[in-house]
């Protein structure tokens, strides 16, 4: 297991991105949700706060490290059968959505913020275009609450990051 206290997985999309922070030690997500841009951004920062709260309050250094799925590292990123306008809409959200993730890293580079690019997870699930579920996610994860596929994609980043064993018992 990677040692961090926290892991953010971050899944970019154009208008709210899939946020997850996850405890690894715990096995625990704080939370998992999605956010605009801005408020992704400042949910990082309130991270890197806190762990700079505690070196400081308790001398105990605590780490984390953001996750940003990059989709723009693998070659064909529009596996799409769309043609004419619908392809073209289709094309423009995922170059929006690289974009995001793009900004993403470029923020927590700007604030010294420890950042990985992580190519897209394999899709072996039983969702629909084999994403994951929810009751997929809740059986690895154990996390129970509403969730849609952003966020599930982030949970899974930041799991999958943190070494955490996926195992399946649905």
């Amino acid at each position: 297991m990677k040692n961090y206290d926290y892991i953010i997985g971050i899944d970019p999309d154009r208008i709210q991105s899939g946020v997850a922070i996850l405890e690894p030690k715990n096995r625990r997500f704080c939370s998992v949700e999605s956010l605009r841009f801005p408020i992704a951004i400042e949910r990082v920062l309130g991270v890197k706060s806190k762990c700079e709260t505690s070196k400081r309050i308790t001398g105990v250094e605590r780490t984390f490290i953001v996750v940003v799925e990059a989709g723009w590292l693998v070659k064909k990123s529009n596996f799409h059968d769309a043609q004419g306008r619908r392809a073209e809409k289709i094309a423009k959200d995922v170059g929006a959505n690289h974009e995001t993730g793009r900004k993403i890293i470029e923020m927590c580079e700007h604030f010294g913020v420890n950042v990985v690019e992580q190519a897209p997870l394999i899709k072996c699930w039983r969702g629909s275009d084999r994403k994951i579920t929810a009751e997929e996610l809740k059986a690895i994860t154990g996390w129970d609450k509403r969730t849609n596929q952003d966020e599930r994609d982030a949970a899974l980043m930041a799991w999958y990051y943190s070494d955490l064993p996926i195992r399946l018992s649905v």
